[in-house]
């Protein structure tokens, strides 16, 4: 394996137990019935014992829109062409898209990436270009990516993310766009989860009856192509993966190493993130998921995780906006714990007073 992938993830530490008790010890004197905040109560004990303080403190967050196309668009999997993907890089350029309204609103800055987008981009200050590939190789034939490719996608990522630790970020959100990438993300749930190939795939961009069971038979023919080993992360992202889901991949490894928090947005970027937790169960500890997916394999990745959704909004866009609505419930979350009042300090009796 790549050495920078096996030092990443021999740096990557379990969250600090004591101080998840300190910052639950905290909540309990804050100036509020016990609980009484309910989840907001356990996200904020999840960031102060990432970031090692019962008073933690979120002053950047940037997500990481990862582009990428795929060829097994070529079995006629997707209701859309497979110029949309650069299209919408353009547009989330020119900041049109809904996680640019989104990131522009929650004071998140969006970083665009091209993992493998079918089409050369003119230079441009808001791209960062790290193109492993013109699109995909059709899965359906042969793997997606070599395993070299794969695990330059993972080193991509991990740089990425030591970016952002160097800037200053302290809250990184992943997403995406790659028209056939629902295809690649249901592909890999059926392997990781071990269901059949129709109770973990979904209709994506919204494909009919008939485009849908041309897309599960699909997949069910690559996996008995392919057979990938389910233990094996690098080995999964190479047979049926993605250029995009590798760098996301990457990304939340490197957040996880460099001691930041990482929040996915939906289906694909939670399988990205499935593919992080099977190389490095410990990734677990620093994973949040934004939202729950309409996409039907979403459910089946997030149990296998282990991680619920902060939100339920019927979303399937992408783009990282779940991650970006989420971000607002993590930041919120962090200011109580750090900026509430005790009893003592407000002079309010406790309950036990």
């Amino acid at each position: 394996m790549n050495q920078l992938i096996t030092e990443t993830c021999n740096k990557i530490k379990s969250a600090d137990r004591d101080w998840h008790v300190a910052a639950a010890a905290r909540q309990l004197n804050l100036t509020k019935p016990p609980g009484s905040l309910g989840r907001l109560e356990v996200i904020g004990n999840r960031i102060a014992a990432i970031k090692q303080t019962d008073k933690p403190e979120i002053k950047a967050k940037r997500i990481y829109v990862v582009a990428g196309d795929h060829g097994v668009t070529e079995e006629g999997v997707s209701a859309y062409p497979r110029d949309v993907t650069h299209q919408m890089v353009l547009n989330f350029l020119n900041g049109g898209a809904a996680i640019n309204v989104l990131g522009r609103h929650g004071g998140i800055e969006v970083c665009v990436v091209d993992a493998g987008v079918d089409f050369d981009f003119p230079p441009h200050d808001k791209l960062i270009n790290r193109k492993v590939c013109k699109g995909t190789a059709n899965f359906a034939r042969q793997p997606a990516l070599s395993t070299a490719q794969a695990e330059q996608c993972l080193a991509i990522g991990i740089e990425l993310a030591r970016s952002a630790k160097a800037d200053g970020v302290d809250l990184i959100g992943i997403g995406e766009m790659g028209i056939g990438n629902t295809t690649s993300a249901s592909a890999i749930t059926a392997v990781l989860t071990v269901f059949p190939p129709k109770d973990v795939t979904g209709r994506g961009t919204g494909v009919d009856d008939k485009t849908l069971a041309i897309k599960i038979g699909v997949i069910e023919h690559a996996l008995e192509l392919h057979a990938p080993n389910k233990r094996d992360a690098i080995e999964v992202l190479s047979k049926v993966g993605g250029a995009e889901i590798g760098v996301m991949m990457g990304i939340t490894l490197g957040s996880a190493a460099e001691g930041i928090p990482i929040v996915a947005d939906g289906f694909i970027s939670t399988s990205a993130a499935a593919l992080a937790v099977v190389q490095c169960p410990r990734v677990a500890d620093y994973l949040f998921i934004g939202h729950r997916s309409q996409e039907q394999g979403h459910n089946k990745l997030i149990s296998f995780i282990g991680c619920d959704p902060l939100l339920d909004l019927e979303l399937r866009l992408g783009e990282g906006t779940g991650a970006a609505l989420a971000m607002h419930l993590i930041e919120a979350s962090t200011k109580l714990l750090s900026q509430m009042a005790t009893f003592n300090e407000a002079g309010v009796s406790d309950k036990d007073s």
